[in-house]
């Protein structure tokens, strides 16, 4: 049984279509990469460009992507698995390509999590008005609690398709994420150069 507040909310959420980020956020390519088998999602930063790097896991392997152009710039299909296991309790892999050899955190469907926030106040929450559906919400301020959809608050992702494994923001809060089992969805507000 609902509260009349939870269901003034649970209306709110299911009222709002899909729609895009706002500026200065834009997608990263398509806005969704196919990583099929997809088990979890982590970010560092690239050394030589500065650029977030988010690397995926999945039943295929590990990818690195530059979440600033979407290009993906490493590929393992035969991991050892006795450096990395998604399920390990301290949900840690090394990374490949430019980041080779450094601990990466994990979030997906092991456990962990993306940072929720960006040291400018932006906000993403994972909400299920129609369980065992997510919906990602980026938001300003006090997210769905307060504002109009569109204005404070925006419906960004529906995973009525693939379940969810993470949605968050890397640590310097310039790219926002979504993994499902199926895909990735990466938005970015770095200017293009």
């Amino acid at each position: 049984m609902l509260t009349e507040y939870q269901q003034r909310l649970r209306d709110r959420c299911l009222a709002a279509p899909v729609m895009p980020a706002p500026e200065p956020w834009r997608p990263v390519l398509d806005n969704r990469t196919p990583v099929g088998g997809l088990l979890g999602i982590g970010f560092a930063t690239d050394p030589g460009t500065g650029h977030d790097l988010a690397m995926v896991v999945s039943n295929d392997g590990h990818g690195l992507f530059d979440a600033f152009t979407g290009e993906k710039i490493a590929r393992d299909r035969d991991p050892d698995p006795d450096t990395c296991m998604p399920d390990d309790v301290h949900l840690v892999c090394p990374g490949l390509g430019p980041i080779a050899g450094v601990p990466v955190r994990i979030a997906g469907l092991f456990g962990g999590g993306l940072h929720s926030g960006s040291p400018d106040g932006w906000t993403v929450d994972v909400v299920s008005p129609e369980w065992p559906h997510d919906r990602v919400v980026l938001s300003t301020g006090h997210g769905i609690h307060e504002g109009q959809a569109g204005e404070t608050w925006w419906h960004v992702f529906d995973a009525n398709y693939s379940e969810l494994r993470a949605a968050g923001f890397s640590p310097s809060g310039q790219t926002l994420a979504v993994a499902t089992s199926s895909d990735l969805s990466l938005w970015t507000r770095r200017a293009p150069h």
